[in-house]
């Protein structure tokens, strides 16, 4: 042995740190920085035999078994007990030789203790094959990924007890495989807990497990026919109730078929130009001042036309903080309070640049070079600056968009007060502009009051209203709530949602993405009811 390992002979101390060891007697103790080994056997003289329960004390022979037991310190631990096989002294059993067990330690073909096993299938629950390897190597028990999954596996399904049945059962599908497969998620929606996980989202499979188990007293679901004709035929004594959540995003889907019908009433109309500020009759004058002037009546027009401070200072290369002091001033006086104007080596040569750019002549090259045959002395970088400022600018008239289709909808099903105040005063002009959206908004704003405060009542009122005036989509919608009326008006009247059958669905769709998609339903479904 390494000399950096410490040796405890006869180690009582151990017994009493590690109560689950107490079956058997410890001979030696070996630790070190790479783990914790026990040399161990087993305490007494006779065993039981398995088959027949019967008890011998005839040794067949012995052999060291190699166990892994939980960490200590953080340390792997490993138990090298030393057993016995035994004869079976009763003729008339099976068994004729069979070796000692020692409870709550081992088991048949087990290479690791009751309490790793415990430990491991609480990891493999929680994070599953590759990321639980990881945690358990660094915990001090290292295992492998299909060990972990094996443990999981390996488990019970836990029944749904018939003597507390499911007063509110809620149902909804999930992907298995999104796209091609899916399944159904059953969830006691009082407890929160998933209780099964059904293959398929047809109605025989959720009629055929209401008809197993005790009936449900409520059944919170989708709008989907075919949970419910399953709820129908499993439990026909339950009443249906369809889930607001679903009622409201139908809506929705509705109110967006409508806008979409109505596109071009969301266009903005023309917006006029700002008029320029006129000047005082003394101006300020020079470089500094003729940049100004034009910069403030520049920024002026493109604000006119609709463009954010943002947009600007992209378009034109400056500052928000610069646009907005040009945007802020009423007239570009302003901007020169304090401001000495200052002289400029390029101040002569100014009427000579103008005409020339008059003329069409924007390359600040040839016009460097032209007014240093003048006598020019400054740098090229005072022309290009001087050039730029007189160059064509892009045009910003669409900057100014249309609101877009998805923006409508949302203004539209948001409550008002969650509204800020210039989406409030865009939607209000354009329902101004479009009746048929201006009903529908109405109509929206009376079903989420309805649905609010839960009053289920008025619910033949609005259909009878959303038939007679509202659009094509929001109508088609009011006509399918009266093929599953009694549903959605319960769904209306009674506080019962399915919020936690939501939840669940999330909680399987991480479950799903921990294990890359590539979970058997077997090992999903023990995930998704074992782990909590």
């Amino acid at each position: 042995m390494k000399r950096s390992w410490l040796v405890v002979q006869r180690c009582e101390a151990a017994q009493e740190l590690l109560p689950h060891l107490a079956g058997i007697e410890i001979d030696e103790v070996v630790g070190g920085e790479s783990g914790v080994l026990l040399a161990a056997g087993v305490r007494g003289q006779r065993a039981e035999c398995p088959g027949c329960t019967a008890s011998s004390t005839r040794v067949h022979s012995r052999y060291r078994r190699r166990i892994a037991d939980a960490p200590t310190a953080g340390r792997s631990t490993q138990i090298w007990l030393r057993v016995r096989r035994f004869f079976c002294e009763n003729t008339a059993c099976e068994k004729k030789t069979f070796v000692e067990q020692v409870a709550g330690l081992t088991r048949r073909w087990a290479r690791c203790t009751d309490s790793l096993r415990r430990m491991l299938t609480a990891v493999g629950l929680a994070l599953a094959g590759r990321a639980g390897a990881r945690l358990t190597a660094v915990l001090g028990m290292p295992v492998s990924r299909h060990s972990l999954l094996r443990l999981v596996r390996g488990l019970p399904d836990p029944p749904v007890s018939p003597v507390s049945p499911v007063t509110v059962l809620g149902v909804d599908d999930y992907a298995v495989k999104r796209g091609h497969h899916y399944g159904t998620v059953l969830v006691d929606c009082q407890t929160g807990k998933a209780i099964d996980l059904l293959l398929g989202r047809d109605a025989d499979p959720l009629a055929e497990w209401l008809q197993a188990h005790p009936k449900p007293v409520v059944i919170c679901r989708d709008r989907a026919t075919a949970y419910a004709e399953g709820a129908a035929t499993g439990a026909p004594e339950a009443q249906q109730v369809a889930d607001r959540f679903h009622l409201w995003q139908n809506l929705a889907t509705a109110v967006e078929r409508t806008v979409i019908g109505h596109k071009r009433c969301l266009e903005e109309p023309a917006v006029p130009a700002a008029e320029t500020s006129r000047s005082p009759a003394t101006e300020p004058t020079g470089a500094m001042a003729d940049r100004r002037k034009a910069n403030h009546a520049l920024v002026h027009d493109l604000v006119a036309q609709g463009a954010s401070f943002r947009q600007i200072a992209e378009h034109l290369g400056w500052s928000q903080r610069t646009v907005a002091r040009y945007a802020h001033a009423k007239a570009w006086q302003e901007l020169m309070v304090g401001q000495k104007p200052r002289p400029s080596l390029l101040d002569p040569f100014i009427p000579y640049l103008r005409e020339r750019i008059d003329q069409g002549c924007l390359r600040a090259t040839r016009l460097h070079r032209e007014v240093t045959t003048q006598g020019f002395t400054g740098g090229y970088g005072i022309v290009r600056a001087f050039v730029e400022q007189h160059r064509m600018k892009p045009d910003l008239e669409r900057v100014r968009r249309p609101a877009s289709v998805r923006e409508v909808t949302g203004w539209i099903c948001r409550h008002p007060d969650n509204l800020v105040e210039h989406d409030s005063q865009r939607l209000q002009a354009i329902l101004e502009r479009c009746p048929e959206l201006n009903t529908a908004a109405e109509l929206v704003r009376s079903f989420a009051d309805m649905l609010t405060h839960l009053h289920g009542h008025r619910l033949g009122t609005w259909i009878a209203s959303a038939q007679a005036s509202a659009p094509s989509p929001i109508a088609r919608f009011a006509t399918s709530l009266t093929n599953d009326l009694a549903a959605v008006t319960a769904g209306l009247s009674q506080p019962h949602n399915s919020g936690p059958v939501e939840g669940n669905v999330n909680r399987i769709k991480m479950i799903k993405r921990q294990m890359y998609g590539r979970a058997r339903f077997d090992l999903l479904r023990k995930r998704v009811l074992l782990a909590r």
